[in-house]
């Protein structure tokens, strides 16, 4: 006899964040049927208390009313209904240092019509509390939660639907409701002036304005105010009064546009009108209709409930991607913000700024047309003038260091090969030197320690692109009062042959044998350090310093040595990595090399041995295609710099946010970015003039992520990839990939002890929907030392797109799951990847049309044959692809497929058939 199969258990649910309530230091959620219990602590994370499942049975929940009691006498303790749907239930929730508790007031009661609001209310003996519930066909019930029965039902003469409802009063004779109908009206009326039988109310005002379904109705008694947001994308305030007052004039005073699509709710509070919408927008507006503060950073197309802290401080947001955010409500944090022309015309007359750099976040140095150079002082706003060379004029290059110390070191290049290296402060001092018979066309400064740790003076290193892609290796030393003591050319490099052939960015690694360099081909390559390859010039041989311009001869750097064939080539190189416009900067930062393009994506590399290996690709938020840097802030969060559209915009990857967004037109050749944890400083030219930003401290939103997001859009499938322990104890933590219609792929941490997940890693490497996933175990020869979880990945979807990835699951005690992922993308493969590549293909009919693969399965892996890893596609075009993995060449091969399906295939299984038995 088999045994009795038990019930299953949810453990974990996520689902939309569609109700969220503020109480003490407690935010009470409700997710799905589920009522969540977080505690806030530092305003930083939250932390799940207590998970009440399953309150309304199936339900969702869509609001939280407490009871405001001023005869309360425990601080600790609230009594909350819970309703969504047709349900409703209410209970007592007390809390503690270590624990809440929970009393059921009530049993689930389900009502005969969909709930839209509920109010607390004094009943009819004035002795007991009672519900007043808003229903959907323009009705109130008054609801004894004790007894659980209907005490009184009343109708409004306007029998219709309503999408929305706000009821006030305190008592049920005082009690007035504002429904929102289908007719784009607001209509309101007092359910206790009912006359006969049939308990039937006449309307009292009408209110009509918008031009879509009302969808929120908010009112502040306190001002006399009503608030309603509507499918016109529309917030309009209207003054109404006293409700209770029958003859009180309605007059709209406000209309608010600035969602891009439906508004969903909108609160009223004593300084600022708050809506949120169906485009994951979070607005803040005065009562003078403008826009104070807008908040983005919830995944997918809906944020569904608000809430505000009730110091009306800050306030929390709840969206359809099961995230949860905290955000501060300071309507004068803008005051710090500017963006401010320099007036460099007035200070001079001579020549236009060409070129820029910024120091520090107070110094600004400009280089202009004729060769001059001025340095621009933020603190005191004021010009200085540096020094002028006419040998600099029309075409210059122009780059500076700050150096430990604080001295600043600045290096000009020219159309004729020359370089000028001077400190700034003591331009005077310059030394020059001439490296090539043509034009400099790259100029960057690292900073480097010397190789003899005896010395005393700080060493730079100074890179510059010559003709035929010549990459020169200076060794710039300077003495402790900031002033140049010695140049010396280390090593010559050679770049890959390529139509723009220098430099953009480099940085060295920090065992010092070898740097990553960025060309203007999009390329990266890496290239050894070593010994010095060049020999002194005849100044230094002759014991003076290098780079002396009294005598105007040329020394033997601009000699333009051939390098003989191999020498100063890079031991790697990948080659266009970042498309055809160019790598825009290149930083290592804790192990990893990060690498960004005008191609609109960033890159994270590691270095194996003397190779340089992709592990992840990303692009930031829609629209950013020219990436121009990275930073990291001092929580360790990374921060891309970019262009989007006619904005420079700084956005965050791990909140989905734009930090800082300033109006400057677009791409800029020469512009600067420094930020510390006071300020953040944006420096371009435009228009013959140096424009600045500054933004000073809490000039960004400030969000704090409380609980992570999952998806923007639906799941399309979940794959379990297996379990680990964490070294701080004995608790299993299952290891989980989702996949979505939003794009992207997560890799989740699950702890089935605390019912918690957590965000290890985000995959958006799709163009298109991931509609499914596959696994397999890890090839483990590759010699790597690192040991935790590993797995293959492959992601597939629409435009006939397939992804595959190396997973690698390790112990890491300093996240707060206790572990991290590390992902490595192997393969990217199209069916029709020649179709882009094509030239006039608008010319060709395309023969292969884009299809979906619905689902994947591994057919056999190289543990099971001698003969590969084999995957199996299952297409909405009919057919059935078979794929060869060749994992050490990082390709896709296919092998055959068959049509024998008239239709979209939506699903393949593998069965594992004994030999010679015939039986699965």
């Amino acid at each position: 006899m088999e045994p009795p199969v038990g019930k299953a258990q949810s453990l974990l649910l996520l689902a939309p964040v569609t109700a969220l309530q503020c109480v003490g230091d407690r935010v009470l959620a409700g997710e799905g049927p589920n009522l969540l219990i977080y505690c806030l602590e530092s305003g930083e994370q939250l932390v799940v208390t207590k998970c009440v499942p399953s309150v309304l049975s199936h339900y969702y929940i869509h609001g939280i009313r407490e009871l405001q009691s001023p005869s309360s006498t425990k601080a600790s303790e609230t009594t909350v209904a819970v309703f969504g749907s047709k349900g409703l239930r209410v209970l007592t929730l007390s809390w503690g240092e270590k624990a809440e508790s929970l009393t059921w007031m009530s049993q689930l009661c389900e009502l005969h019509d969909w709930i839209w609001d509920l109010h607390w209310v004094q009943g009819p003996g004035k002795a007991t509390l009672a519900l007043a519930l808003a229903l959907g066909h323009n009705s109130v019930v008054l609801y004894d939660h004790i007894h659980q029965q209907i005490l009184q039902e009343v109708h409004c003469e306007e029998t219709c639907i309503i999408y929305s409802a706000c009821l006030a009063g305190k008592d049920w004779q005082e009690l007035v409701l504002v429904a929102g109908t289908v007719f784009n009206q607001l209509v309101i009326w007092h359910p206790a002036d009912f006359t006969g039988e049939e308990r039937r109310v006449k309307v009292e005002r009408r209110i009509s304005g918008h031009n879509g379904v009302i969808f929120s109705i908010c009112y502040l008694e306190s001002k006399g105010l009503l608030a309603s947001a509507s499918d016109d994308r529309s917030i309009r305030v209207w003054r109404v009064g006293d409700l209770r007052a029958p003859l009180s004039l309605v007059q709209c005073i406000l209309v608010c546009y600035g969602h891009q699509s439906r508004v969903w709710a909108v609160q009223l509070l004593d300084n600022y009108i708050i809506s949120i919408g169906e485009d994951s927008a979070c607005i803040v507006w005065n009562y003078s209709g403008e826009i104070v503060q807008t908040f983005k950073g919830h995944k997918g197309r809906s944020i569904r409930a608000v809430t505000v802290h009730q110091t009306q401080a800050w306030m929390v947001t709840g969206g359809a991607d099961s995230g949860i955010r905290l955000w501060p409500l300071r309507g004068n944090r803008l005051l710090g913000n500017s963006l401010l022309p320099l007036r460099f015309s007035s200070f001079t007359k001579k020549g236009s700024p060409k070129a820029l750099t910024l120091v520090s976040s107070s110094w600004l140095l400009v280089m202009t047309d004729i060769g001059a150079v001025y340095l621009y002082d933020l603190t005191i706003k004021q010009w200085k003038f540096i020094l002028d060379d006419i040998n600099y004029q029309s075409y210059n290059l122009l780059d500076a260091v700050q150096l430990p110390g604080g001295s600043v070191i600045c290096a000009l290049g020219n159309l004729e090969g020359r370089i000028k290296i001077f400190p700034l402060h003591y331009p005077q001092e310059a030394k020059e030197l001439k490296l090539y018979k043509g034009k400099v066309h790259g100029l960057s400064w690292v900073t480097r320690q010397p190789q003899d740790p005896l010395r005393h003076d700080s060493c730079c290193a100074l890179f510059l692109s010559g003709p035929d892609g010549v990459l020169s290796w200076l060794d710039v030393s300077f003495c402790p009062l900031g002033k140049v003591d010695k140049v010396v050319e280390r090593r010559r490099y050679v770049l890959p042959l390529c139509k723009q052939r220098w430099h953009t960015c480099l940085t060295f690694l920090p065992q010092g044998d070898f740097f990553v360099c960025g060309d203007r081909r999009g390329s990266l390559l890496l290239f050894p350090c070593g010994a010095a390859t060049v020999k002194p010039s005849r100044e230094e041989r002759g014991g003076r310093e290098s780079g002396s311009s009294t005598d105007g001869e040329e020394s033997d750097h601009g000699s333009d040595r051939s390098l003989s064939p191999g020498e100063g080539a890079p031991v790697d190189l990948l080659y266009g990595i970042h498309g055809k416009q160019g790598v825009t900067s290149v930083t290592y930062h804790k192990g990893y090399v990060y690498s960004t393009g005008r191609d609109g994506s960033f890159q994270q590399l590691c270095v194996l041995g003397q190779q340089l290996r992709p592990l992840w690709k990303q692009k930031p938020c829609k629209g950013m295609d020219w990436v121009a840097g990275l930073s990291f802030a001092p929580d360790e969060n990374l921060l891309v710099l970019g262009f989007h559209s006619t904005d420079f915009v700084v956005w965050s990857p791990r909140t989905h946010e734009k930090l800082h967004k300033v109006p400057c037109g677009g791409g800029h050749r020469s512009w600067g970015y420094t930020s510390t944890p006071a300020t953040m400083v944006f420096a371009y030219i435009k228009a013959g003039d140096v424009m600045v930003y500054q933004a000073q401290e809490g000039g960004s939103s400030c969000q704090a992520v409380l609980k992570e997001s999952l998806h923007g859009r639906e799941l399309t499938c979940v794959r379990y990839v297996g379990s680990m322990k964490t070294q701080e104890g004995s608790n299993t933590t299952d290891i989980l990939v989702t996949s979505s219609e939003d794009t992207t792929v997560n890799i989740l941490a699950f702890v089935a002890a605390s019912s918690t997940v957590f965000l290890l890693a985000t995959i958006n490497n799709h163009i298109s929907s991931v509609r499914t996933l596959a696994l397999c175990e890890a090839n483990t020869n590759g010699g790597e030392a690192e040991t935790g979880l590993r797995a293959l990945l492959f992601s597939a979807g629409s435009r006939a797109e397939m992804q595959c990835y190396q997973l690698l699951v390790m112990p890491d005690l300093t996240t707060q799951a206790g572990l991290t992922c590390r992902v490595t993308h192997l393969i990217s493969h199209r069916l029709d990847e020649h179709w882009d590549r094509q030239r006039n293909k608008h010319k060709v009919i395309k023969m292969n049309p884009e299809t979906r693969y619905m689902s994947i399965v591994v057919v056999t892996s190289p543990q099971q044959s001698g003969f590969g890893l084999v995957l199996a596609a299952a297409c909405s075009d009919g057919s059935v692809k078979l794929f060869l993995v060749d994992e050490l060449a990082r390709k896709l091969q296919l092998l055959a497929e068959s049509f024998y399906h008239q239709r979209c295939v939506l699903k393949i299984q593998t069965f594992t058939y004994e030999a010679g038995t015939g039986t699965r």
